[in-house]
């Protein structure tokens, strides 16, 4: 098994990466779905979330509200390092058990977008970071995701910067042009994935 840690800044066009990688393959953990998964109606994670931001963060039906959660920890460093640490923990325990049920022969692409952030390159065979530059990932979450430059830049200032991300990249897939530029990229890195799998094997 090869354990690949993909990661990139949002609106760097990394969940592109991962379907492609899907597609020749891979087998995906994604670790925000994962985070999701974690805080669902009665899970213990979302009783944990709501002891510590208090009942507030709630939708009428008892659904995690993300965007005024979002809202509270992305401009606040303690309380982001607090969420971080009720849910990173669910997270890797959920993620180490996909990681056990696939096949040994697997490349096992694990999509965590804070991996620079909280140290976790050491955990993987190889790290793949998808590079856009700020100027790039800034037009993406304006224009595609309907953010307002200002929440664009404080979601950006929370993560790890360019350089940092690329410091514990083994492989780096430029993703600032159009989409038919990536193809060809990640079909490269496929390949060099499987040879390290076959190696590995």
């Amino acid at each position: 098994m090869l354990k690949v840690g993909l990661t990139g800044g949002i609106g760097a066009g990394k969940s592109e990466v991962s379907r492609l990688l899907v597609g020749y393959g891979a087998v995906l953990i994604d670790a925000d779905r994962i985070a999701r998964e974690v805080v669902e109606p009665g899970t213990p994670g979302l009783a944990a979330v709501v002891d510590a931001f208090g009942a507030g963060i709630l939708t009428a039906d008892g659904t995690l509200d993300r965007p005024k959660l979002g809202s509270i920890v992305f401009s606040d460093a303690d309380r982001l390092a607090a969420l971080n640490a009720i849910v990173h923990p669910l997270v890797g325990a959920r993620s180490a058990e996909l990681e056990r049920a696939a096949g040994p022969d697997s490349v096992v692409v694990h999509d965590v977008p804070l991996l620079t952030e909280n140290g976790l390159a050491p955990l993987y065979d190889l790290v793949v970071v998808v590079d856009a530059s700020p100027g790039t990932q800034l037009d993406r979450l304006v224009r595609l995701r309907g953010m307002t430059e200002p929440e664009a830049r404080a979601r950006m200032a929370a993560q790890a910067t360019r350089e940092q991300r690329r410091a514990v990249a083994d492989l780096i897939i430029d993703n600032d042009g159009p989409l038919e530029n990536l193809e060809p990229q990640v079909r490269k890195v496929w390949s060099e994935l499987t040879g390290r799998a076959a190696a590995a094997g």
